[in-house]
């Protein structure tokens, strides 16, 4: 079986070529054109704009269609500070059904990957770092606010100082206490949050890191964070659908 990890494929040119049970992981499609394709049973998971199949832009279809399946997702794209508020109380009680979830299991398994997905507590990990990334670093202007145990994505570039440990395997209560005091932090930010707050630009925190130091506007790092929690929540539950079942 071919494998082609870090290759630059682009521009390249496939021609009766059989991708038949073929995966694709963190790949990009941009401006790619399939002619002739034959998509049976396929699954596509990822960042979808622009997307056209037999002329038809897909992406309007599919944010219609998860809207209908989660009347709440439409609530994650709020237009004032009350909306932000309100989005992230929400966030909140349905992580602690999912932790409550959680918890009704080994913990070892909390550990475990499910097809190749992080685990529970590295996705929590994670969830840390995109709060101390576009919270406190980008809107509070913290230079290095990472704790040693929040976790990139796995294809983010190197940064100086950014902590990046994926043997690390701290106990569930472990995270949550970072994910408290995350949410503490968060919650404090939309507390005082206002109109002409939400429609500012950030101040560009001091030296390397992520995201890089430059101008944000608050209300997109702060559509970013409750994105992430929102999918990442989903994956959670979708993965603790087969962990119950070890």
């Amino acid at each position: 079986m071919a494998e082609f990890i870090g290759d630059d494929l682009s521009g390249a040119r496939f021609e009766g070529v059989n991708l038949a049970g073929a995966r694709f992981r963190n790949v990009n499609f941009y401006r790619a054109v399939l002619r002739g394709a034959e998509l049976f049973e396929t699954e596509i998971d990822g960042d979808i704009s622009g997307l056209r199949i037999n002329g038809v832009e897909v992406a309007p279809l599919v944010e219609a269609e998860l809207d209908r399946r989660e009347p709440d997702r439409a609530r994650m794209r709020p237009a004032d500070p009350a909306g932000f508020r309100d989005a992230y109380d929400l966030l909140e009680r349905l992580w602690d059904g999912t932790v409550a979830r959680a918890r009704r299991l080994d913990p070892a398994l909390l550990h475990e990957s499910v097809d190749g997905e992080w685990s529970f507590i590295e996705t929590l990990r994670h969830l840390v770092f995109v709060t101390d990334s576009w919270v406190r670093r980008a809107i509070l202007g913290e230079p290095a606010p990472w704790h040693r145990l929040a976790l990139p994505w796995d294809t983010m570039p190197a940064y100086p100082g950014v902590p990046w440990d994926r043997a690390a395997r701290p106990s569930l209560d472990e995270v949550l206490d970072l994910v408290r005091d995350r949410r503490a932090v968060v919650r404090t930010v939309l507390a005082g949050l206002t109109e002409a707050g939400l429609a500012a630009d950030t101040t560009p925190a001091a030296g390397p890191g992520w995201p890089p130091s430059r101008a944000y506007p608050v209300r997109e790092c702060l559509l970013t964070l409750l994105n992430e929690e929102w999918q990442h929540r989903l994956y959670a539950e979708r993965d603790l659908d087969v962990l119950e079942s070890r």
